[in-house]
């Protein structure tokens, strides 16, 4: 398989061990760079078995390539009105609202919400917000004439949830990769393996609904169990430091290679 990788992802500091894994499995690769406004990849090649990795850019732009394959996953089920449908309140953020990121939040006295983007999902990062600082954010963010954010932009909202301990894992062909704990909150203990509970909660969302032949599944413990925190289109998912990157890269080039 040949993949076509983006070189100037600026915010993931461990996104250069692709080119080091790439080199030692030996496999076929090319760099690009891919501005922020571009409306095509400006990029010609015979070869068909195209992989795509790096910023949301390029896995949307790869999707005007139809002939390449199995070049970008970006959109589809991805969606969360579709996978929703399937992972239900397995979900950490089961019940949502959906505005136009211009218009005007009610907001209880105290209140916190979280909020994340809907269909473009790295134009700003989703966290929990409160009134102030969800006010201050959009102020921000419409001003500021560099980023993607426009007024018509559309917002995910829903309750905030305490959560413990959060996890990534990368899946290809219905088996789970790579698992790797990025996040723990409060008091919860380290741990440097995701607990075998939480595989098995993967293996079961995988059998409720595989969504894409390589996707990503970032779980989460909460009081309630284990929930999904969200899917991640694998072709613009960031490694975290504990990421096994050959693992990854090698699964992906023989699945699809065969």
């Amino acid at each position: 398989m040949y993949f076509l990788v983006q070189a100037n992802v600026y915010l993931d500091l461990d996104h250069y061990k692709i080119f080091d894994v790439l080199e030692e499995l030996n496999i076929d690769y090319h760099v690009i760079n891919i501005p922020p406004t571009a409306e095509k990849i400006d990029f010609k090649t015979e070869r068909k078995d195209v992989f795509v990795y790096g910023s949301v850019t390029i896995a949307r732009l790869a999707k005007q390539n139809s002939d390449w394959f199995p070049g970008s996953f970006y959109g589809g089920n991805h969606l969360y009105e579709v996978y929703s449908k399937y992972y239900g309140e397995n979900l950490l953020n089961h019940k949502i609202a959906v505005h136009k990121i211009s218009e005007e939040l009610v907001w209880k006295k105290n209140e916190i919400k979280f909020i994340k983007p809907y269909n473009e999902a790295k134009i700003f990062t989703g966290r929990i917000f409160t009134e102030f600082e969800w006010k201050d954010f959009v102020f921000e963010s419409l001003e500021n004439q560099s980023n993607r954010i426009t007024k018509d932009s559309i917002r995910l909202i829903s309750e905030a949830k305490r959560t413990i301990k959060e996890a990534r894992l990368w899946i290809v062909g219905g088996q789970i990769i790579d698992a790797g704990y990025y996040k723990f909150n409060d008091n919860a203990p380290f741990e440097e393996k995701v607990s075998e509970d939480g595989f098995a909660f993967t293996n079961e969302m995988i059998k409720l609904f595989n969504l894409e032949e390589a996707f990503v599944m970032d779980i989460c413990l909460t009081d309630e169990g284990w929930k999904i925190v969200e899917i991640n289109c694998i072709n613009s998912s960031g490694f975290y430091p504990n990421t096994n990157v050959k693992s990854i890269i090698k699964a992906l080039n023989i699945y699809f290679s065969n």
